[in-house]
């Protein structure tokens, strides 16, 4: 390799350069750097918004389609959105942050179980995913049960994400976490979750052989970024710092206080959540108390809950009861009656609640 600058340009065709002079220099603010020949140009480079290019006079390639990224959509290209060149190559103008598209929930009665045997898919960082809301509601949540076969060393990268909310709950092991403005390494062990707010920085670093954790992600589909020049840890920074409205939250399993849940025959453990998302997000730990647990009904937008250990059954008005154990999961929608039965003595559910402030009414 030598020390003088290597470039790459995209080669895009024409008919007449003339006419596409204008529209690349003027329409797109691009530079022109070379042209030639001079007594009959058919062969020009341009450079701009990070590209560069060459347009050349019968080239036998497509036209192309160039994405021009600016929060400036108003400002560039006298507002278009979308443009066509005179050489065919198609112009789209789009948004350089990413930004979190809001969905309409598509409400359902839903019952994933780890008897089903879902496939589980290799995805970000060599972790496994198996997804336990296979609609989606229509885009509005993700709810996905990961693994970590082997432990050891993440090969993750530091990047954030483009989120209404993110939950990550620790299941089973432990997994070595780095995030922006909170000190050094945290350590999630079995029942520790964190919420990521919506733009910080984290990094997965080691995790236990055999690890799993449940990731809850709003909407369904999300932007990661990776941050190529940030650095983890930062330094503690500020404990009171919001990401669009939202502070971090750690819950440690060790330290929290049980109360009697919202519904008689449980308890639970809240993990500071809808106060950390102000009323965003509630998430509840849910284990067995004294009693029978009535039919109840909600009116959260979006109730999750995943089983974590134990066995019960779930009967809901209208549908086939079902019975469940650990690693199952169920959406109920806002207004059906249902109810816990056969609930077995150690069972733990992990509750998730969009938004955080919902009631629940026995029936």
């Amino acid at each position: 390799m030598t020390d003088s600058p290597i470039l790459a340009e995209f080669l895009l065709p024409t008919d007449e350069l003339r006419n596409d002079l204008p529209f690349f220099t003027k329409t797109l603010g691009m530079r022109l750097e070379n042209i030639f020949p001079a007594d009959d140009p058919s062969v020009a480079s341009f450079s701009g918004h990070g590209l560069r290019l060459r347009i050349e006079k019968g080239a036998d390639v497509p036209p192309g389609h160039i994405r021009i990224l600016t929060d400036d959509l108003d400002g560039f290209a006298d507002g278009a959105r979308e443009l066509t060149a005179p050489n065919g190559t198609r112009v789209s103008i789009v948004p350089l942050t990413p930004q979190v598209e809001h969905t309409t929930t598509q409400h359902e009665f839903a019952v994933r179980r780890i008897a089903d045997e879902a496939p589980w898919v290799i995805g970000r960082a060599g972790m496994h995913y198996r997804d336990l809301i296979p609609s989606r509601l229509g885009g509005s949540i993700i709810a996905s049960h990961i693994r970590i076969p082997d432990g050891g060393p993440v090969p993750d990268m530091v990047h954030y994400h483009t989120v209404g909310f993110q939950l990550i709950f620790c299941y089973r092991g432990w997994v070595d976490v780095l995030y922006e403005d909170q000190g050094d390494m945290i350590r999630l062990h079995a029942g520790d979750c964190v919420t990521q707010p919506p733009g910080i920085r984290h990094r997965v670093v080691e995790a236990s052989p055999n690890i799993e954790v449940i990731e809850i992600g709003v909407p369904a589909e999300h932007v990661t970024t990776i941050d190529h020049d940030f650095t983890l840890p930062n330094g503690k920074g500020d404990p009171a710092r919001e990401w669009d409205g939202q502070t971090f939250v750690h819950h440690v399993k060790d330290t929290a206080t049980w109360k009697p849940f919202r519904i008689s025959g449980f308890t639970a453990r809240d993990t500071g959540i809808s106060e950390g998302t102000k009323g965003v997000a509630g998430i509840q730990v849910v284990r067995r108390a004294d009693g029978v647990s009535p039919a109840f009904t909600h009116n959260a937008d979006i109730h999750f809950t995943f089983v974590m250990d134990g066995t019960m059954t779930l009967h809901a008005d209208g549908q086939e009861d079902r019975k469940l154990q650990a690693g199952d999961g169920f959406v109920i929608p806002p207004n059906m009656v249902v109810q816990y039965q056969d609930v077995s003595e150690d069972i733990e559910l992990l509750e998730v609640a969009l938004h955080g402030d919902f009631t629940a009414t026995e029936v």
